[in-house]
């Protein structure tokens, strides 16, 4: 039956196995099209002022840099939220970002946060357990498919020190970010350690925002180079 309809001209097909043939094709086309989205991996970056970038333009933002060079490597994915904002900490993050990151339905995501808290005299303490519930929250939805990345020392900008509260910056930072780099290990998720890369901003104007405080599109482009690769392999 179907050789034989194939071999007719379409003039002489029947009007209701012609209609077949067309609602048949559109449903088709319909699931391809639904099939390719469900294969997109939706990414979402969470963070502070160091993933939404501030001192540089979106698009010179990592996250957009990322986004882009994964896409030219063949892996269909979309930024498709980045709720980080400048200033904000992990309890900003509980309360404002959580909220874009689950109706934002992500597969992918990376976590860059904390600087504030240590700004803001957070304690170790209760910087791990927001950490904690940040990522068991993330990894609800997307696995095994986060990225977690550790905290740039900003001592070394010229405005750094005047944050600083009369504390070592970068021995306050590297306790941070050794709570960070042992989730990580814990829950066998990579991590990408941007603290020793950052370390290039002293004394080094072109790496060095505007302000004096926060990394240049060219810094941010420096970890983006870090951060690419972790991301490639997890990704394919």
């Amino acid at each position: 039956m179907l050789i034989f309809v194939c071999n007719m001209s379409a003039n002489y097909l029947p009007a209701g196995i012609l209609f077949f043939i067309f609602a048949f094709s559109i449903y088709h086309m319909g699931n391809k099209t639904a099939l390719d989205d469900n294969k997109m991996i939706r990414y979402v970056a969470l963070g502070d002022s160091y993933t939404i970038c501030e001192g540089a333009t979106w698009d010179e933002s990592w996250p957009v840099i990322l986004t882009e060079r994964l896409s030219n490597a063949g892996i269909n994915i979309h930024l498709v939220a980045n709720p980080s904002r400048t200033g904000w900490t992990t309890q900003d993050l509980i309360d404002k970002e959580l909220s874009v990151f689950d109706s934002s339905s992500p597969v992918f995501s990376t976590l860059l946060i904390g600087v504030n808290d240590w700004v803001q005299g957070v304690s170790a303490e209760v910087f791990h357990k927001n950490l904690n519930f940040i990522i068991n929250h993330v990894q609800k939805k997307v696995g095994d498919k986060l990225l977690l990345i550790t905290i740039p020392d900003f001592s070394i900008t010229p405005e750094g020190p005047k944050y600083s509260k009369g504390r070592d910056i970068a021995k306050g930072l590297q306790e941070f970010n050794q709570i960070i780099k042992e989730e990580a290990k814990k829950r066998n998720l990579e991590c990408v350690d941007i603290f020793p890369i950052s370390l290039e901003m002293k004394g080094k104007a072109e790496l060095v925002a505007a302000d004096g405080l926060h990394p240049s599109a060219k810094e941010y482009a420096l970890w983006e180079k870090l951060i690419y690769p972790k991301v490639l392999a997890l990704l394919k």
